[in-house]
């Protein structure tokens, strides 16, 4: 155990929540959400994410206090309620979905740098490949001096980035106008109904939402134990009124076919259009500076859960290794490759950061969904319900309308990324076989666990035979 000064504090722990969820999702979401809907789309699209996150967010609270015995919770708990092989599931899809998202990142921040320097194009040139593999192996290194320091630096970066994004807001308001607003109320132009407009936005606001469990992944280092869900909901409340305020404004300055005709940063052009060139210079700065910081956030989570599942014995024991700095050395190498790697396949997409923000969300989608079940379950069996009985309806009633959403956003999102998913999880499976072998037990000891692997494995190769014949277009 730690010493009581190396633990993080209720700020500490919000900021891990906030760092993670304000990234480079919500410098997107202008042109994201105008590409799809208008106004009363997005409203409806925000209204079924908030209330469905939120009821994930009572989830990961009750979960924090109910079960203060697990930590880095997002994979244990789907361990402790299905068992070995989902547990590992839930592990590596979360952690694959966070390095996934970490390649966003690198894709918007040289995206950005491309409106002003065409040699980085759409963020996936081999410059800006070149420029992104340096960036990666500072923060790698960085990282490695130890989780204390970049926790503070993250709560230093999280202040600054919300600064230009709050004055993006203040000039937007002042701009307002009110006959636009109502022109693109119903999407203007668009041609699809309402359903269709709400469900093309679901795997986006997914993405946007994700770090919720920031403050839960780093529950080892908490000074309190109650301080996770406090922290995770502040965070979310605050973060979740500044990301509709981003989506609903630019309606009130532009049309929506023009704010969709942007190029990504979108909120750096809406700024541009409003009060000229220097918006988009220091909205993308802005962009920058919070990108950064959400990369380290998300760099620490990955390298948290792989150690921990490590040290449960659902990662191979390689992952659990430490430097000097207590920093687990062996996650930190192993997430910063891949994210190198995926960085350089970007360069035969069409669409990189669409890719990347898609494939994060339908990835990070699984773990969630098994920490919803499990907070239904628990519930329905009133387990750890001796105190405070009278919170177990209250606690059942969240968790089925948790399970709910996470379901319908799977759907939502479309057979694509499922079976773009399943492409990933089934060589994944690898590391399980692996960390079995260490053990000494058998790779599978339930029915369900071969049914499982057999349903991703025959995704898999659909998946890949999608993607031969060009069916599925990357």
């Amino acid at each position: 155990m730690a010493a009581n000064e190396n633990k993080m504090s209720r700020m500490q722990l919000t900021a891990m929540v906030v760092g993670g969820m304000i990234g480079a999702g919500i410098f997107s979401l202008p042109r994201t959400f105008a590409g799809a809907t208008g106004p009363m789309g997005a409203v409806i699209a925000w209204l079924i994410a908030g209330t469905g996150m939120y009821m994930l967010a009572r989830v990961f609270q009750a979960l924090a206090e109910r079960r203060p015995d697990i930590d880095a919770g997002v994979f244990a708990y789907a361990k402790a309620g299905f068992g070995d092989y989902p547990g590992f599931l839930s592990a590596f899809g979360y952690w694959i979905g966070s390095v996934i998202g970490n390649v966003s990142y690198w894709v918007l921040i040289k995206s950005t740098l491309g409106a002003f320097f065409p040699v980085f194009g759409d963020g996936n040139t081999v410059i800006a490949i070149a420029v992104a593999s340096v960036g990666i192996w500072a923060f790698h290194f960085m990282i490695l001096r130890g989780v204390q320091q970049a926790a503070f630096i993250n709560s230093i970066v999280t202040v600054a980035k919300v600064i230009p994004i709050l004055v993006f807001l203040v000039i937007l308001f002042f701009a307002f106008k009110m006959d636009l607003f109502r022109f693109n109320l119903y999407g203007g132009d668009l041609t699809v109904g309402l359903f269709e407009q709400v469900k093309a936005t679901m795997l986006v606001t997914v993405f946007v939402f994700i770090g919720i469990e920031g403050a839960s992944v780093y529950s080892r280092f908490a000074k309190e134990r109650e301080d996770v869900g406090k922290a995770t909901i502040l965070g979310f409340i605050g973060v979740t009124g500044i990301m509709v305020l981003v989506t609903l404004l630019p309606y009130a300055v532009l049309q929506r076919a023009d704010i969709a005709g942007m190029r990504q940063p979108s909120m750096a052009g809406v700024l541009e259009s409003v009060v000229g060139p220097w918006g988009a210079v220091f909205v993308s700065g802005g962009l920058i500076v919070s990108v950064l910081g959400a990369y380290l956030a998300w760099s620490l989570i990955c390298a948290e859960v792989m150690f921990a599942a490590a040290k449960s014995k659902d990662m191979p024991a390689f992952f659990s290794r430490v430097n000097k700095n207590n920093t687990p050395v062996s996650a930190v190498w192993a997430t910063s490759s891949l994210v190198q790697l995926v960085v350089i396949s970007t360069y035969w997409s069409n669409d990189a950061f669409s890719l990347m923000l898609n494939l994060t969300s339908a990835t990070t989608l699984i773990p969630y969904l098994f920490v919803a079940a499990y907070g239904l379950m628990i519930a329905k069996r009133g387990e750890t319900y001796d105190k405070r009985p009278q919170e177990r309806q209250r606690d059942l009633i969240l968790a089925a309308l948790a399970v709910a959403y996470t379901i319908f956003m799977i759907y939502a999102g479309g057979l694509k990324f499922i079976l773009l998913s399943a492409i990933l999880f089934a060589p994944g499976t690898a590391l399980y076989l692996w960390a079995r072998r260490e053990q000494g037990k058998p790779v599978f000891t339930k029915t369900s666990d071969w049914v499982t692997f057999g349903v991703i494995c025959a995704a898999a190769v659909y998946g890949v035979f999608g993607l031969a014949t060009g069916s599925i277009a990357i």
